[in-house]
């Protein structure tokens, strides 16, 4: 089941990366008609990407090549932002408008040292799915601003409780664990909550 969910997710993100990238899409083609000289900036850098590639290729990483041609890339570039001003235009009008910034919809980040974890826009689809399954419909009155530990005695009975701080200290020690657990949810190296007790409890 929970893998079954997790395909269907990674099915959705990939539909809204498509269409996000098919929106930019058209939003370049529309505004490339109206001003054609941005369309020619385009192909210029494109073209300088792809003869920088060949010559790196065919002749090394050569200094001199690599900074005049980086430099006439920054050019381009800065021909581009000026016209988008000038016109009013957002300099990211032309980029995909992800509904995640983090993870571009993939549901994935990649760390600077390769490694990859799941997004925490993703992790809060699994979670949001886990609440909704569970019937917990009463979370804008029973959380932790709402939490009362005055209902808990203050008496310190090892023998009743098992315990040599009272249920009082107890809870509030068991409170301040989950709030940690919530602070920490996105952090990969911190450790799950495990709860256990007889059948029925909550």
């Amino acid at each position: 089941m929970a893998n079954e969910l997790l395909n269907s997710l990674l099915k959705e993100y990939e539909n809204k990366k498509l269409m996000a990238e098919l929106d930019s899409e058209k939003r370049k083609d529309d505004l490339y008609k109206k001003f054609p000289k941005l369309k020619d900036i385009e192909d210029e850098l494109n073209s300088f990407a792809i003869n920088t590639a060949k010559n790196i290729l065919k002749n090394g990483n050569q200094l001199e090549e690599q900074k005049e041609l980086e430099r006439k890339v920054a050019i381009l570039k800065q021909e581009k932002e000026n016209i988008l001003k000038e016109l009013n235009i957002p300099s990211d009008y032309l980029k995909p408008h992800y509904e995640c910034i983090l993870c571009n919809d993939t549901g994935y980040i990649t760390d600077n040292n390769y490694r990859t974890t799941m997004c925490s826009c993703l992790k809060q689809k699994l979670l949001d799915y886990s609440f909704n399954k569970s019937n917990m419909s009463n979370l804008d009155k029973e959380n932790f601003s709402t939490f009362n530990p005055n209902i808990f005695s203050d008496e310190v009975d090892v023998a009743k409780y098992r315990f040599n701080i009272s249920p009082r200290k107890n809870i509030l020690n068991i409170k301040d664990k989950c709030i940690e657990f919530v602070e920490n949810f996105d952090n990969p190296n911190y450790k799950n909550l495990l709860f256990t007790g007889n059948t029925g409890l909550r």
